[in-house]
């Protein structure tokens, strides 16, 4: 049995990666060679105010400590920057904000050298600005030789509890590093994320969510529910990332085109059917408040159960179906604040499921 200590060392040597001092200047001369990537996938541009980006600035001429920025390498050797997106376009837009096609940043908010406030780069001297440009970052590169699951475990572990990037930007950009298995999976989640019916169904999510990914997420919570329930142990977000890894480790079995299928004609039939009010709560025929996760698993997964029996029934008896039954108490009862149980999902499925086969009969 191999000890702990040899575990850990083959662990080690499988890391590969590289430590060095790159000057900004450095970094922004990559960048405009083309020699650096930065993919805006990873992490929207910018996040940042001018005002902390003008404190980044501040900090760099005071020789403050600057947080260290990840590159991995790619096979043909250009490097991808894959954390630090908002120091280094920060720094950018400063010196050479034609690159990032930006206006020019004017330095505000800088308080312990507030005779900066109001400057542009060309506005300061030349010692200055050879300063800001040699001054140096710890750039830590992952190296090319590496296991594409390391570089994916890496990244997650880079992200994981900061404030950066949302729980599904984190999937995303983790399945990219996996290599073209995990972009085609992302790509996959983005294509039916830009579904017609789709966007029709989930209008009433709010835009702060879909512009933090969250569009993205019910296509994945989707496909969970329908392929991967036994993985719910109560955390949503645990369970996403499970089911994703699932599939991007080769442990489950992802068909593309299955998937592609039935993704589209359950959201034609449920735009057909519902619209917009497709996963919200009813009062009488009133549709009120945003989309309700609970109901969106419940409507989508068991729509799709009885969808081969139903898909013949007028769009107008499903609607009224959907919207009288989850105004039951069986339904109700199985959401709520103790909704985040298997057997409470499992239940709200069922619910919806048993109504529209009730139809048939009807």
């Amino acid at each position: 049995m191999l000890s702990l200590e040899t575990i850990i060392d083959s662990k080690t040597n499988e890391v590969r990666t590289e430590s060095l001092d790159l000057s900004f200047g450095e970094i922004v001369n990559l960048y405009e060679a083309k020699e650096l990537i930065i993919n805006p996938e990873y992490q929207r541009l910018f996040r940042w105010s001018n005002e902390q980006r003008s404190r980044l600035i501040e900090s760099i001429i005071l020789d403050l400590p600057i947080p260290q920025i990840f590159f991995i390498e790619r096979e043909n050797g250009i490097l991808e920057l894959i954390d630090g997106l908002q120091r280094v376009s920060s720094f950018i837009q400063f010196i050479n904000p034609t690159l990032l096609n930006l206006e020019p940043l004017t330095l505000q908010g800088c308080d312990l050298i507030k005779e900066l406030n109001e400057k542009k780069f060309d506005d300061l001297s030349l010692r200055l600005r050879l300063t800001i440009k040699r001054s140096s970052v710890r750039t830590i590169i992952i190296k090319r030789p590496s296991e594409s699951m390391l570089r994916y475990t890496m990244f997650k572990r880079l992200h994981t509890g900061g404030e950066i990037l949302e729980p599904q930007e984190i999937r995303n950009c983790s399945a990219r590093m996996v290599g073209e298995d995990g972009i085609r999976l992302y790509s996959f989640i983005q294509e039916k994320a830009s579904h017609p019916g789709f966007k029709t169904c989930i209008e009433t999510l709010p835009q702060v969510e879909k512009e933090k990914k969250g569009d993205e997420e019910l296509v994945l919570r989707f496909l969970a529910t329908k392929n991967a329930r036994n993985l719910f142990k109560g955390s949503v977000q645990d369970w996403l990332d499970n089911y994703l890894e699932e599939i991007l480790l080769n442990k489950r079995f992802f068909d593309h085109n299955k998937e592609h299928d039935e993704f589209t004609k359950l959201f034609n039939f449920l735009s057909d059917s519902l619209g917009e009010g497709a996963f919200v709560k009813y009062k009488g025929d009133k549709a009120i408040g945003g989309l309700s996760p609970a109901y969106y698993e419940a409507i989508t997964v068991g729509t799709f159960n009885a969808l081969e029996q139903i898909y013949d029934i007028s769009k107008e008896q499903i609607k009224q179906k959907i919207i009288d039954t989850v105004q039951t108490e069986e339904f109700r009862n199985n959401t709520g604040s103790s909704a985040n149980k298997l057997s409470k999902l499992e239940g709200r499925i069922k619910v919806i499921q048993d109504a529209l086969l009730g139809l048939i009969n009807e």
